[in-house]
């Protein structure tokens, strides 16, 4: 599958869903490896859904997911059961540096179940690097319980970042040999713009014309 917003390709492509509370991380999860970036200084709440492309070179070939970064807080929730259609793949967030975020994993996983069906899912524990850890990894039983691979990461600083992906790549191709033989493709960074030496450029022009 392809999405009609971006350019059609001649490799395996899947919708993988990335959800959880606000404020877990997924952003900076995905952002990680689509540039390499992980600043985590400024929280910015997704609003509805961000579509991110992210290309892994692997010994069975090059694969897509098509990121879907969904809002983690409900007023910036939008069509959340619209964004999950045709969702073949899921990853669930928390921040073990915040309890309130744990409980509601199971509603993300039901959300996810209702709408997308017995596709694979992954847990992941993000922030272990944070200093005030509140969710130790022997309270985390929801992946035992639902049959679900469980890793613990860091968005910040590269912690088993890779894992997810991995997992649920060789869960859609069917291989559990399947690995990845290149990092990811990163995106160019996005050009910095100075809104007030435009500003003064512009007036010279004026001024010169």
């Amino acid at each position: 599958m392809a999405l009609s917003n971006q350019p059609n390709v001649n490799y395996p492509t899947f919708k993988l869903l990335i959800v959880g509370d606000g404020g877990t991380g997924k952003t900076t999860f995905v952002k990680r490896h689509l540039t390499g970036d992980s600043d985590e200084q400024n929280y910015d709440p997704t609003v509805g859904v961000e579509i991110h492309p992210l290309d892994l070179f692997t010994n069975r070939g090059k694969i897509r997911f098509e990121c879907w970064d969904t809002a983690g807080e409900k007023k910036n929730a939008g069509l959340k059961d619209a964004h999950y259609i045709h969702g073949q793949c899921a990853i669930i967030m928390f921040d073990v540096t915040a309890r309130v975020t744990y409980p509601s994993i199971d509603k993300w996983y039901r959300d996810l179940r209702r709408a997308c069906g017995n596709i694979p899912i992954v847990l992941c524990g993000n922030k272990v690097d944070g200093p005030r850890r509140q969710i130790k990894g022997k309270h985390v039983l929801f992946h035992r319980q639902k049959g679900l691979q469980y890793y613990e990461i860091s968005a910040k600083n590269g912690d088993n970042f890779e894992k997810p992906f991995l997992y649920l790549a060789r869960r859609l191709a069917g291989d559990a040999n399947l690995c990845f033989v290149e990092p990811p493709e990163l995106a160019p960074p996005e050009p910095h713009i100075d809104i007030d030496t435009q500003l003064i450029h512009f007036d010279g022009l004026k001024l010169s014309a």
